[in-house]
């Protein structure tokens, strides 16, 4: 993502659907405007890339109450090459993985379209009125391609525009945090710039030198007025500053339960180079026989997988190897075999099938077809009756998210659907790919976080295994023969 000028995002948040008569619930808003018509907002997230000097229309029938479910406007702030796109693409994905639906508009994309040829830096120039109208044009072009969306344009350069922006939430009933990042470290600056800004299409076909010294200067033209927030002058605003790549932070004022939870996410990532392993335990008992859950060890193939990984580990000398297991068997057999230290979590054993443990697919279609029949057509949102669904399982994992942001090598011997989930967070898969992902037995996931997402290199280590993946058939109908339910079920003793 182009990071020209200071950036803005904004999100919006609505949490649930009531009346705001303050009937049950929480509360529906009915937003009238002009350019767009009447738009209805629940549980939506939106975060807006920002490129323009100024507000250049406004929301005159917004509700102007602000009650504890209120919309949230989040804003994040700095100069160019300051990890913003890195910690806004982040949180996006975070947002979505915990189930809040989550937007990211680009305007520079629109900018580069409505101006082919990027010349210099001095389209940037805060007195270049003629690229300041572009950059108006682009912001509303884009608005225009998400009219589902309450969004408002404007570049966070000064404490005055901050007034602007708190100005319009208080008008129309939102709250607003900000994030800003803040970086002096003109390495990190350098290595920000190299790595991620010169990929950019504003710069194809150009030497690297010519590159990073124009970026230098596109930086140069907004430094003079950038106004940082200040712990004094700021002190009523709710914001977390984050100093050096999370060398240091500082928040303030923060408001309510969402705010929390984004203040605890960005003081947990880093951007030391590491690598993720995720694998499934060797194959099992259970899994041979195409039954579903419980707490079987491992057959034969399994033992001679967790050998194999044993010599891919040792072969890839990592350092500081972590490696983390669930309480089950299966598990901690497939661990044993490394002979290096490993911790147990809880929160990693296999989703709870409740009344269906340790049952086939052909038994649960059979004896619960209903059951069978409605997780087929909401996989990711059925619950298991006693159990759990991948909803329930994505939460129970969210301790393991934040940890793995937190740390450097790590190995997770999980299962299939907890690796699912784990994947998901990492690619930014939705709620309805999730469950769906191939997680294979015998087969070791490598994750390399990079600028703007994460590598994934697929290593099979040549053992024999049972496929354990079962697609989502055709019919999904309650009413459907057992035959076209079972049409997916792999093959199994």
């Amino acid at each position: 993502m182009n990071s020209e000028i200071y950036t803005v995002f904004l999100v919006i948040f609505f949490k649930s659907e009531v009346s705001s008569s303050g009937s049950g619930g929480a509360l529906s808003c009915m937003f009238e405007m002009t350019e767009f018509g009447d738009l209805c907002f629940k549980q939506r997230w939106l975060i807006f890339r920002c490129e323009t000097q100024s507000l250049f229309f406004s929301f005159p029938s917004l509700i102007p109450v602000c009650m504890t479910n209120c919309p949230t406007l989040i804003v994040t702030v700095g100069l160019p090459a300051r990890g913003k796109t890195y910690i806004s693409k982040k949180l996006t994905r975070y947002l979505n993985w915990i189930g809040v639906s989550t937007k990211e508009f680009n305007v520079g994309q629109y900018r580069r379209e409505f101006v082919k040829i990027y010349k210099s830096f001095e389209f940037f120039r805060p007195d270049n009125e003629e690229g300041l109208k572009i950059r108006q044009q682009c912001a509303s072009a884009a608005l225009n391609d998400v009219p589902v969306f309450i969004v408002f344009d404007a570049t966070n350069t000064t404490r005055e525009r901050r007034e602007t922006i708190i100005q319009f939430a208080e008008q129309n009933g939102f709250k607003v945090f900000f994030v800003e990042s803040v970086c002096e470290d003109p390495d990190v600056i350098q290595e920000n710039i190299v790595q991620v800004k010169l990929g950019s299409p504003d710069y194809t076909n150009c030497n690297t030198e010519d590159a990073v010294q124009d970026f230098m200067k596109r930086i140069k033209c907004y430094e003079n007025s950038y106004e940082t927030l200040d712990e004094v002058l700021d002190r009523d605003l709710s914001f977390i500053k984050i100093m050096d790549v999370g060398q240091r932070y500082l928040v303030n004022r923060v408001l309510d339960h969402i705010q929390s939870r984004i203040v605890y996410y960005l003081m947990n990532i880093h951007i030391t180079p590491r690598s993720i392993y995720l694998c499934r335990h060797g194959e099992s008992d259970l899994n041979v026989k195409g039954r579903i859950g419980g707490d079987s060890g491992l057959t034969p193939r399994g033992k001679e997988f967790a050998k194999k990984l044993s010599q891919f580990i040792q072969k890839q000398k990592i350092s500081d190897l972590k490696v983390w297991t669930s309480q089950m068997k299966r598990t901690i057999q497939t661990a044993e075999a490394l002979s290096v230290p490993y911790e147990q979590w809880k929160v990693l054993n296999e989703i709870d099938a409740g009344v269906c443990e340790e049952m086939m697919y052909e038994e649960i279609q059979e004896n619960y077809p209903l059951e069978f029949a409605l997780r087929d057509q909401d996989k990711y949102r059925y619950r298991y009756p006693k159990g759990e669904s991948y909803e329930d399982l994505v939460q129970r994992l969210e301790p393991v998210i934040m940890e793995l942001e937190r740390q450097e090598n790590v190995l997770v011997i999980c299962h299939q659907a907890v690796m699912r989930c784990l994947l998901a967070y990492f690619l930014d898969k939705t709620a309805e790919e999730l469950p769906y992902l191939k997680c294979s037995l015998h087969t070791v996931l490598k994750l390399t976080p990079v600028a703007y997402g994460c590598k994934v290199e697929s290593i099979s280590l040549n053992v024999e295994a049972v496929d354990t993946h079962r697609e989502r058939p055709e019919n999904v109908e309650v009413s459907r023969m057992s035959e076209e339910a079972l049409l997916t079920v792999p093959a199994h003793l």
